[in-house]
């Protein structure tokens, strides 16, 4: 994910901003691994390989079964 893509998404709940947490970069400074927590409902996201889950909690634990 690259940090630049913090201007344009919120959280998909109540669409306040997400602040990030970087856990791993590659070497183009891309993100891997790491989360985005919403600053108002504090709900979590997690970003793996990459790519931003920002379905909600429900259908997140729906889609990974």
């Amino acid at each position: 994910m690259k940090e630049d893509l913090m201007d344009i998404i919120c959280c998909p709940l109540d669409k306040h901003d997400l602040e990030l947490e970087v856990i791993r970069r590659d070497e183009d400074d891309e993100i891997l691994e790491g989360r985005l927590v919403c600053t108002e409902c504090g709900e979590e996201y997690p970003i793996e390989d990459g790519i931003p889950n920002l379905l909600p909690p429900d259908m997140r634990d729906e889609a990974a079964a």
